[in-house]
């Protein structure tokens, strides 16, 4: 195990030095199999692992559900999405934090992405709650932490990685995901709420709200999305597609609305959506070819089974396994991206996992909600730094302040899913 740690050690080294986590577990990976079996046995690995990676069909779902979520942030349906939250909460004071809140998770249930949701709540919601003289901590830590919200309501990508990782039904781990999803969305409001509350001057009241017409134009303006959402997720758990054909039909849709909207017109708006995709889909792929290198390694140091023995000598309980590995992945989310703590950290306990009987749906949502934690929190926080970056005129520091009240309230809802499995494994139970 000693070798294992310290080839983890160097991962973390060359994190710190700006390496990106892809790069840096392939290097460390190879380099590993390498010295211990020579370096042809290092080469024939490297490339084995990922020819036989890239040829993965299962992997062909991640793809297709960013490009769905690149055409529907194409299509311009944020605005319609936000105006139709502000629609019914425009008459309570913070309306537009907490339609902010209603958006985020409205385009991420049609997203599935954290960062994209974060950039283009930024755009949407920021302008308005500037132009009402919203505390810039507020407006700011409600975005970001809003967007963490894109990781968790399905369809989410690192729901479909952990799920052909640990080799679980993804349609189940998206039914799992539903209730959490909702409780984060409450837990949020209930956040604003609070806040506006205690200092009623950080969200002056807003009389004026939308006029009936523009309330009716923005409700409508979002049932296609709402139909997508049902099919691409109700022919999943329908059994009507498989995750991948519900991905292309999503992918599909989208095209279709962004169309209707008049988005995709042109052979250059074409180019530019496919480029987004495969750019993000290239660092992603990066991302779990890496860590499947480096994961090579760490079985091939007996790491995995070094520790399921060594939770079987100490007698801890699944439910004690599962928060340490939970203590372990914060304390990687202070360095990784949320890709990376799935792909280097999973797979390591996976064999302890299953020896104590935990039910990995339930463990998977669980090692998601701490992954969103990651994307707020210091010193990374992916999330504030866009949200930071787009708006320009409010410090790194404002931003951190506002959504410290937000990670504390998913510390709460985090310690509701431990303490009561039955939240997460609900819906899954009633569908098997």
């Amino acid at each position: 195990m000693t070798a294992a740690l310290i080839a983890f050690a160097f991962v973390i080294a060359l994190s710190f030095f700006g390496v990106r986590i892809g790069f840096a577990s392939l290097t460390v990976g190879f380099l590993g199999v390498a010295l211990e079996r020579g370096w042809n046995a290092g080469f024939t690995m490297v490339g084995q692992q990922v020819l036989d990676d890239a040829m993965n069909y299962n992997l062909s779902v991640i793809p297709l559900f960013i490009l769905m979520g690149t055409f529907i942030h194409r299509s311009e349906v944020s605005n319609d999405l936000y105006n139709a939250a502000y629609a019914g909460l425009s008459r309570i004071r913070g309306g537009l934090a907490h339609s902010t809140v209603v958006a985020c998770a409205g385009f991420s249930a049609v997203c599935g992405s954290s960062l994209a949701t974060a950039a283009t709540m930024t755009k949407v919601g920021m302008p308005s709650m500037q132009k009402f003289e919203y505390s810039p901590s507020l407006a700011t830590g409600t975005i970001a932490a809003g967007g963490t919200l894109g990781i968790m309501i399905p369809p989410s990508v690192p729901l479909v990685i952990y799920g052909l990782v640990t080799q679980q039904d993804i349609g189940l781990l998206f039914l799992a995901g539903i209730i959490p999803g909702l409780l984060l969305v409450l837990s949020f409001l209930i956040v604003v709420g609070l806040w506006v509350r205690v200092s009623p001057d950080v969200a002056p009241f807003d009389e004026s709200g939308l006029d009936k017409s523009s309330k009716r134009k923005s409700v409508f303006a979002i049932i296609p999305i709402l139909g997508l959402f049902v099919l691409v997720l109700g022919g999943i758990y329908g059994k009507i597609f498989t995750p991948t054909e519900a991905a292309g039909v999503g992918a599909t849709g989208a095209a279709v609305i962004a169309l209707t909207r008049g988005h995709l017109w042109k052979l250059s708006e074409w180019r530019d959506a496919l480029v987004e995709t495969v750019t993000a889909t290239a660092g992603l792929f990066m991302v779990l070819f890496g860590a499947l290198v480096f994961l090579q390694y760490i079985t091939l140091t007996g790491m995995p089974f070094d520790l399921m023995f060594w939770v079987e000598d100490m007698g801890l309980s699944p439910l004690g396994l599962v928060i340490m590995v939970t203590v372990i992945a914060l304390l990687m989310g202070m360095v990784f991206e949320a890709i990376g703590i799935l792909l280097l950290l999973v797979p390591v306990f996976l064999p302890a996992l299953e020896l104590a009987g935990v039910d990995l749906i339930w463990f998977g949502i669980i090692i998601v909600l701490v992954i969103e934690l990651g994307l707020i929190t210091p010193p990374i926080g992916i999330n504030v730094f866009v949200v930071s970056a787009m708006v320009g005129n409010v410090p790194l520091s404002a931003v951190f302040r506002g959504v410290l009240p937000f990670v504390a309230a998913m510390l709460v809802v985090l310690l509701l899913l431990i303490a009561v499995p039955g939240i997460t494994t609900f819906l899954p139970k009633m569908a098997r």
